[in-house]
């Protein structure tokens, strides 16, 4: 018997081993095994597993080569998948045909699903006001560039004249307000203005100090007593189809004591309004000296005539929307031009803006994508090519051509134009509702702006549920 073969006896078995001398550090797996059919006895199992450890070599680090490790984890994992693979296929032929179609429609329908709930908005998990996820949602423009960065179309004056205030005296002014509108009688202010409107019209009043205040537009009198707070002595006019008062039996309002209203049963609309008379009523001989504001809801380019033609000089409007959104048409929209930095659109649905837009889309709420801005035949301005007035209860198609037209006339009448910024970024708002893209920059972003008075984080955060009311 040669060396490297040997006997093990039985009565009814014969094993043959065979080792193979080209791999001293034997594995189970190259071990030929030669049984014949007759079944082997207890005892000849005993004696085949002491022969079997008795030659097995043990296992060290330095003396197995890693080539041979790997060829063994691969069969294992071949063996164990074609294992796993035949019981697939031995079920599917027990369950039948007609249940493995249905199984593998099942599975199609589940995957579908599954993208479909993934890639919906309520999966987007962005924080608005969180550097660091804004850039990693919408890339580098998700940081402050978010700011103007699809745009802000800013209506030209006729001689390039900017206001005479600076940031520093909105900041300053800021300050200021904010103890004053913790004051305000009507908490929350559904529908009407917000805080930041609130600032600019406080602002603006007391800056220009009028002799007269008109208001067009007044609903539970929350901007009569904005008005009333920068210029406490000053008179109102206040026209409104509905009064004030009438909204003391549901809730908070307010009703000033030093306004003239043309309200209820008096109620006159502003283009009808005899204002010479008014006028002269008042003992205001400089309309200069009067400050209009108008949050009606009207077709602000009928407003700017009717105002000019009484011979008013200093208007404000409350909802200035922006292109493709609101209920009347805007200076915002008049001022959307191809040859105006930062206005003009492309319905091109492969453009970067179409791309942009769907892309904020996902996140915050009021953004306006490609679909929405342009209607037929890529028409943009306005709203979707429509001129809207009267809280959109009458609307009319307009060319681009008279579109045109509507914003070189504003550019022959306007002396100086300015629009309130923002109060502060998202970083503080933590607001999710209006894109940021087509506004310009905050008066306060991430904290950089806030001086002493405003360091301790409870302030911070007092003034964050302040802007959010």
């Amino acid at each position: 018997m040669k060396p490297w073969q040997f006997k093990i006896p039985s009565p009814k078995n014969t094993l043959r081993l065979e080792l193979d001398h080209t791999n001293t550090g034997m594995s189970f797996d190259t071990m030929r095994v030669q049984s014949s059919t007759t079944p082997q006895s207890p005892t000849s199992s005993r004696m085949l597993e002491r022969a079997l450890s008795s030659r097995r070599v043990p296992h060290h680090s330095g003396d197995i080569d890693d080539d041979d490790d790997d060829d063994d984890v691969s069969k294992t994992k071949k063996h164990n998948f074609s294992f796993f693979t035949h019981r697939i296929s031995n079920y599917f032929v027990r369950i039948g045909p007609i249940w493995a179609c249905l199984a593998l429609v099942a599975l199609i329908l589940l995957l579908i699903s599954s993208l479909i709930f993934f890639h919906s908005r309520r999966f987007v998990c962005v924080s608005s006001y969180d550097p660091v996820s804004r850039s990693g949602f919408f890339g580098m423009d998700g940081l402050d560039s978010d700011f103007g960065s699809l745009g802000v179309p800013w209506c030209r004056s006729k001689q390039g004249k900017t206001v005479e205030w600076t940031a520093k005296d909105l900041l300053k002014a800021l300050e200021e307000f904010v103890p004053i509108y913790e004051t305000r009688p009507i908490k929350n202010n559904m529908y009407g203005m917000g805080f930041d409107h609130s600032f600019g019209l406080w602002f603006i009043a007391r800056w220009l100090k009028p002799d007269l205040m008109i208001e067009s537009g007044a609903f539970k009198g929350h901007s009569t007593w904005v008005l009333r707070q920068a210029m406490p002595y000053t008179r109102i006019i206040s026209l409104s189809p509905r009064h004030p008062e009438k909204y003391l039996k549901k809730g908070p309002a307010y009703v000033d004591a030093n306004c003239t209203y043309f309200a209820g049963k008096d109620f006159v609309d502003f283009g009808s309004v005899a204002w010479k008379n008014v006028m002269k009523e008042h003992g205001i001989d400089d309309l200069s000296q009067v400050l209009v504001f108008f949050d009606d809801h009207q077709n602000e380019l009928k407003r700017i005539k009717q105002a000019l033609n009484a011979g008013f000089r200093h208007l404000v409007f409350e909802d200035n929307y922006d292109t493709g959104t609101g209920d009347h048409y805007s200076l915002r929209q008049m001022c959307d031009q191809f040859y105006i930095r930062g206005g003009g659109h492309s319905c091109f649905k492969d453009s970067d803006e179409a791309r942009i837009r769907a892309k904020r889309k996902l996140f915050w709420e009021k953004a306006v994508d490609i679909e929405e801005l342009c209607g037929p035949y890529e028409s943009w301005w306005g709203v979707q090519g429509y001129m809207r007035d009267d809280f959109n209860h009458s609307n009319r198609a307009i060319s681009h051509a008279e579109h045109f037209q509507n914003s070189r006339y504003l550019e022959s009448i306007l002396d100086v134009y300015w629009e309130v910024p923002p109060v502060a970024g998202p970083s503080l708002t933590h607001q999710t509702r209006y894109d940021p893209a087509r506004v310009s920059s905050p008066i306060v972003e991430d904290g950089r702006y806030l001086n002493n008075s405003w360091e301790s984080l409870a302030e911070i955060r007092h003034f964050t549920l302040l802007v959010n009311r």
